[in-house]
């Protein structure tokens, strides 16, 4: 908008309106004072003018207007005050934007402008605030205040209610902030706050004095130098650990992403007495105090944090702390090397309860987490390791050499301290004895023998060397020089003995024991003329071996002309020999022969000799076997025909028992035979001749017609007739012969006929 709008705008708001309230300070758009100014004289315009120069402020839109009253009816601040709170005169809390502003009028305020606050990407701004409440002597910086980054100059002092009804008005603190600003713009009062970035100090110059100008110098300079507008970057270039490698010396070198970050808290209670490292509080992401590794100073706090350093440290990662309330340190994490372990010395913990043993009498071993040597040590790996609130002490697991000797140390320098061991032998020779020891570490043990001895390099200047030094200069004042020389394989295998046995005491293991070639200084030629003595002693042994050698050589070649002699005539000696050799193989095969075929002989004979009795035992089994068969048939025969004749004379018997008489069986066979015969039974004529009285002329005179009839007229009467007694002879008969017939086939083994309950004739 045009300065003749706006003088246009005003001279038309003078004239017309009658509104007196327009006179109270505010800001108005400039464009609804836009009317036209044609008809209007050229007086107006000048007073025009000169009111909107008193009632109008201008501020750029990348800046900000600080308003100062010069008087007001309500008086001045109060004491210590350098804002108004109120209606007061002196330095308003709230600013002026960008923009044209209406009601500030010249005669009572006065606007100071100010650039607005920059943040450049990335860095990150500190505040100090020039009012607020003091701080309690026990407090480095002032709370955080929910103000909108600064933004709000009445929220931060208190002077409008709170969101939260809940709460009551917390006014801000004067001093140094704990809160930070992150990149941006931000509007913020000068004249209240004083925001220091990396490339600029925004204050309102007008308030400062030289003390105040000369502590934000200070604070610039010091915030410079750590780094304090840039994050906490952790895992970028840093040197590596001081802790040597017992298999590489230590090479001082950048090397990415093995560093972590020490935080020293410089807020908040102090640390109680006796404690060296503030505990870690807050540091769990479901606690409801997480402070956000250190980037919450007020979660820090109400988490019981202590300020000075801290045990938890910052790993990898990117953090925006405040380094006025806390300042970082970067060291490298602890590495462990394969074949190591780490055995952790706590500076801090609670004091833990001894789990060495009664008999252990070097000191405590606690858990992990408690003050004192952890009995768990760290295996190989890489560990963010506060090193201020412990040390890690590296003992070597795998089998590392001891040099006693001059001069020469391994790369893990063990050993740099080492000489050879001075020995005095028994014949007064005073030689160097050169030794090298294998020894091993228990990764078990290795928490014994740091609390044992402090460390592995004590334990070899201090323990080590000593015993070893004693227990050679001991044998060797038992042996002469040459002995020392001659017995060195044995003097080896009992030193391996009897350092095991040592070693094992302090919780060691002696692998092996090398013993090298004594010596004595470059003066001193003793031991080299025994030295000489003894090459000559061998010479002679070697030449008394070289006569020795050829008096067998001279043999050989005697053995070799006899050779040479018998080789001229090889070829008939090799046909003589092969003739010799040829016949008796042949002889030699004659015989395998001769006795081979003697051999079948005999085992034919043998073969047909058995085959001739085997056929004559087999002719008489057949014998046997047919005059067995023929006997077995005749008696089988004979007791078949007996059998039959009894049985046959059994029921004939029985016929004959029953007619009662045998005469009438007879009369009956007879009438049977006359049945079949064509003679007529009853003649055509008779003659009887005779006529005597007696018994025997009647009977006879009767025929045989008469004799039937006599029988039956007997048997019917019951007189005259053969009884059946007259029979009981034969039948007798009968039962003996059958009888004697079981008893014969029962004595022959055949089977009896008789049934089994029938009884045995007597």
């Amino acid at each position: 908008m045009s300065f003749h709008d706006s003088l246009t705008g005003m001279v038309c708001l003078a004239v017309r309106s009658a509104d007196f309230s327009l006179l109270i300070p505010r800001s108005l758009p400039l464009g609804a004072l836009s009317f036209s100014l044609a008809w209007l004289p050229a007086w107006i315009l000048v007073a025009g003018a000169v009111l909107f120069w008193l009632c109008f402020r201008w501020i750029p839109n990348d800046r900000i207007g600080v308003v100062e009253k010069w008087w007001s009816l309500a008086g001045s601040v109060t004491e210590g005050r350098i804002i108004a709170p109120a209606a007061e005169a002196g330095y308003q809390a709230d600013i002026l934007r960008g923009g044209l502003h209406f009601g500030w009028w010249r005669w009572q305020y006065a606007i100071h402008t100010a650039p607005l606050v920059s943040i450049p990407e990335g860095k990150i701004g500190y505040v100090f605030a020039r009012d607020g409440k003091p701080l309690p002597p026990s407090q480095t910086l002032a709370r955080v205040i929910d103000c909108n980054n600064f933004q709000d100059a009445r929220g931060f002092l208190g002077l409008k209610a709170p969101a939260d009804a809940t709460t009551g008005r917390i006014a801000g603190q004067k001093g140094r902030q704990r809160a930070i600003l992150r990149e941006g713009v931000y509007a913020i009062n000068p004249a209240l706050f004083t925001v220091i970035s990396e490339n600029a100090v925004f204050a309102l110059k007008i308030v400062q004095t030289r003390a105040e100008q000369e502590s934000l110098g200070r604070w610039l300079a010091e915030l410079r130098a750590a780094s304090g507008f840039e994050p906490v970057v952790v895992g970028k270039g840093t040197a590596v650990a001081a802790i040597p490698d017992h298999d590489s010396a230590v090479v001082a070198a950048e090397t990415p992403a093995d560093s972590l970050a020490i935080v020293t808290v410089h807020d908040g209670p102090s640390l109680a007495p006796g404690e060296i490292i503030a505990p870690t509080v807050g540091g769990d992401l479901a606690d409801a105090d997480y402070h956000n590794n250190y980037q919450d100073p007020e979660a820090f706090l109400r988490a019981g944090g202590r300020r000075g350093r801290q045990h938890m440290p910052l790993t990898d990662g990117t953090y925006f702390v405040n380094r006025w309330f806390a300042t970082v340190e970067m060291i490298p994490k602890t590495v462990v090397p394969i074949g190591s372990v780490g055995v952790v010395v706590s500076y801090i913990g609670r004091t833990g309860n001894d789990i060495s043993g009664a008999t252990f009498r070097h000191g405590e071993r606690v858990a992990e987490g408690e003050r004192g040597v952890w009995e768990r040590a760290l295996g190989p790996g890489k560990y963010a390791f506060n090193t201020y609130s412990g040390n890690v002490v590296l003992v070597p697991t795998t089998n590392f050499v001891l040099h006693w000797v001059t001069g020469r140390s391994e790369s893990h320098r063990y050993d740099e301290s080492l000489k050879s061991i001075d020995l005095v032998t028994k014949d007064a020779y005073e030689p160097s004895l050169p030794l090298s020891v294998v020894v091993h570490i228990d990764y078990q043990r290795a928490p014994s023998v740091i609390q044992r001895f402090g460390d592995v390099q004590r334990l070899i200047t201090q323990t080590l060397d000593p015993m070893l030094s004693a227990y050679f200069r001991d044998i060797a004042h038992k042996k002469t020089m040459l002995e020392l020389l001659h017995d060195r394989d044995l003097i080896q295998a009992e030193a391996r003995q009897e350092l095991h046995a040592k070693f094992h005491e302090f919780d060691i293991e002696c692998v092996d024991v090398l013993i090298g070639k004594p010596e004595t200084g470059k003066d001193s030629g003793k031991i080299e003329t025994l030295l000489d003595q003894l090459r000559e002693r061998q010479l002679s042994v070697e030449q008394l071996e070289t006569f020795e050698r050829k008096r067998v050589a001279s043999e050989k070649m005697r053995l070799l002309a006899e050779a040479q002699a018998q080789a001229t005539m090889q070829t008939q000696l090799t046909n003589a020999r092969v003739e010799a050799q040829i016949a008796e193989q042949q002889g030699e095969a004659d015989l395998f022969r001769a006795r081979k075929s003697a051999e079948q002989m005999v085992v034919m004979a043998e073969a047909e000799l058995s085959r001739s009795r085997l056929q004559a035992e087999q002719r008489v089994l057949l014998a046997e076997a047919d005059s067995k068969q023929k006997e077995l048939e005749g008696r089988g025969e004979g007791q078949k025909v007996m059998q039959i004749g009894l049985s046959e004379a059994a029921i004939q018997l029985k016929k004959i028992s029953s007619y009662g008489d045998p005469r009438l069986y007879a009369l009956t066979l007879v009438a049977d035979s006359l049945s079949a015969s064509a003679q007529p039974l009853v003649p055509q004529r008779l003659f009887i001749s005779g006529g005597g009285d007696g018994k025997g002329d009647q009977a006879s005179g009767q025929g045989m017609l008469g004799l039937l009839v006599n029988l039956l007229v007997a048997e019917k009467s019951g007189l005259g007739g053969i009884g059946i007694d007259e029979a009981d002879p034969l039948k007798r008969f009968a039962d003996r012969m059958s009888e004697q017939v079981l008893e014969t086939m029962a004595a022959s083994g055949g089977e009896g006929t008789r049934p089994v309950d029938q009884p045995a004739a007597e």
